[in-house]
C-alpha cells in the first residue's frame, strides 16, 4: 500500500519515517484510509484530554520526573500470557487495570517510604521486593524482567546522575531531536532499556514507545517543555490496535485475526508484530491529520493527544488484543 506522511507534520520524526518499508510491504496488516476519513468525521468533535501524573498527592517537579521515569521503565506487559487475564488492583474509586493498576501500587509504596525512584535502590532491587510492591489479582507479568530493567536503569542513574532521572532530564536541551543530543536521542543511547527497535527484512524500524511516552507524559503535565513535540509519534502498544480494529481502520489477514482473537502469542520481532506496531504509528498520524482538517486551527491535535484518547477509552476493554512477550510495551 502507498505510504503517506501527513502534510501537517513539517518535520517528520525518525520513527514515522522508519516504518515506510513496513507499510509498503505489509502482508498481514492493512490500514483502510477510507475508514480513517469516516472515523475523523465524528472523532474530530470529541474532547481530547491530556494525561496527568497519577499520585495521591501533588509532587514537586524533580520528584514527578523521577516517578514518571520509574513507571515508564516498568510500563509493559499487564496481561497474563496464558490466561489473558489483566493485572488489576482495587483503587480508591474502583478497580484499576493494567498500567493504572501499576501506578497505584507504585504510589502506595512511595507513600509508605519505599525509595522506588532512587537509582541506587533500583540498581539493587530484587524480584521479591517488587512482588511485594505490585500486589494485585494476579502476579504482575514478567516480574523477573521488571527487576532486570530497574537494575539496568538504576545502575546508570547511580553512576552518572546521583540516582535521579530529573538530573538527566535537566542535562538535555528541550527538544526530542537535536543533532544527537536531544532528550529522546540521549535517552535511547544512555538507557538502552528504552531503545525500542526492530529489524524488518533488513530495515531498522524505530518504535520507541516507552521513551516517547515518558517524555509526552512529563510535557503534558507541565514538568518539561518539548519545542519539537509535533515530531512525536503514537506509542505503539497493545491498545492502539484494539481501537483501530474496532474503528475498521485496521484490517488483519484471516490468520492474524484468528490468532489474536484466540490469544495466541505473536512473537516479538515477527513480521506480524512489527506490522501491527508500524501501522499503529502510520494510522494514528493519518487520523490526526484527518481530524485536524476538520478542527479549528486553535484546537488542532498532536499525535500523542489522539493516542491518549484511544488508550483511555480502550485499555480496559475485554476486546482481544495481540499478545507479545516483550519489555518494550
Amino acid at each position: 500500500m502507498p505510504f503517506d506522511i501527513p502534510a501537517s507534520f513539517a518535520e517528520v520524526s525518525p520513527p514515522l519515517a522508519s516504518v515506510r518499508p513496513v507499510i509498503e510491504g505489509s502482508q498481514h496488516v492493512r490500514t483502510d484510509t477510507d475508514a480513517i476519513e469516516r472515523v475523523a468525521s465524528w472523532l474530530a468533535y470529541e474532547e481530547f484530554s491530556r494525561p496527568g501524573i497519577q499520585t495521591s498527592a501533588p509532587l514537586e517537579r524533580s520528584r514527578a520526573i523521577d516517578v514518571t521515569m520509574f513507571t515508564s521503565t516498568l510500563n509493559f506487559a499487564f496481561t497474563d500470557f496464558t490466561t489473558s487475564q489483566k493485572f488489576e488492583v482495587e483503587g480508591p474509586s474502583g478497580v484499576l487495570s493494567d498500567s493504572e493498576a501499576m501506578f497505584h501500587c507504585a504510589d502506595t509504596a512511595l507513600q509508605a517510604g519505599v525509595p522506588l525512584t532512587d537509582g541506587r535502590y533500583q540498581a539493587q532491587v530484587t524480584r521479591e521486593q517488587l512482588d511485594e510492591v505490585f500486589r494485585g489479582n494476579i502476579e504482575i507479568p514478567m516480574l523477573d524482567e521488571r527487576a532486570a530493567m530497574l537494575n539496568q536503569v538504576g545502575a546508570v542513574l547511580a553512576d552518572r546522575y546521583d540516582g535521579s532521572f530529573a538530573n538527566f532530564i535537566d542535562s538535555c536541551p528541550p527538544r526530542l531531536y537535536h543533532d544527537g543530543e536531544g532528550m529522546l536521542e540521549r535517552l535511547l543511547v544512555e538507557f538502552p532499556r528504552f531503545d525500542d527497535v526492530s529489524d524488518w527484512h533488513g530495515h531498522r524500524v524505530q518504535l520507541h514507545k516507552l521513551a516517547q511516552l515518558s517524555l509526552w507524559s512529563m510535557h503534558a503535565a507541565g514538568f518539561i517543555h518539548l519545542e519539537d513535540l509535533p515530531r512525536m509519534t503514537a506509542f505503539a502498544d497493545y491498545i492502539v490496535p484494539v481501537a483501530m480494529r474496532l474503528f475498521g481502520i485496521f484490517v488483519y489477514s484471516d490468520d492474524l485475526e484468528a490468532r489474536v482473537n484466540e490469544g495466541q502469542l505473536i512473537p516479538r520481532d515477527s513480521d506480524e508484530e512489527i506490522e501491527i506496531r508500524a501501522h499503529s504509528l502510520h494510522s494514528t498520524a493519518l487520523l490526526t491529520e484527518a481530524v485536524n482538517r476538520i478542527r479549528p486551527a486553535h484546537m488542532r491535535l498532536v499525535i500523542p493527544q489522539l493516542d491518549y484518547r484511544l488508550w483511555k477509552t480502550y485499555h480496559a476493554t475485554f476486546w482481544p488484543h495481540h499478545l507479545t512477550r516483550t519489555v518494550m510495551y
